[in-house]
């Protein structure tokens, strides 16, 4: 079973809004700082945004602005909202703790921008 599920994922045009969540099922998320990462195409797997158990964010440069990471530990689920998103954007976002665990990768969801 996935302890790690993403969704929310689409095709959107540049300057749209995308919101993705993460549903975690597993135990001690309220704990566990939780990370999302993204792997565009021909590229390595790279950080995108990270919350602390105590809400504290931090963003990679390439989002810091645009993006909005948040967590509801009662939901046990992590949020990405992805705003005035650039064809650069374009990826697959995952989920993970932060820093990752190897074995919580799963497929992640599809962001495309276009137009």
């Amino acid at each position: 079973q996935r302890q790690l599920v993403e969704s929310g994922g689409g095709l959107v045009q540049p300057g749209g809004s995308l919101t993705l969540s993460c549903a975690v099922s597993r135990s001690g998320f309220n704990i566990n700082n939780m990370g999302w990462y993204r792997q565009a195409p021909g590229k390595q797997r790279e950080f995108v945004a990270s919350i602390s158990s105590t809400f504290r964010r931090n963003y990679a440069d390439s989002v810091r602005g645009r993006f909005i990471i948040s967590r509801v530990n009662a939901k046990n689920t992590v949020y990405l909202q992805m705003n005035s998103l650039k064809p650069e954007d374009t990826a697959v976002y995952y989920c993970n703790t932060f820093p990752q665990t190897d074995s919580y990768w799963g497929q992640g969801t599809q962001v495309t921008v276009s137009s």
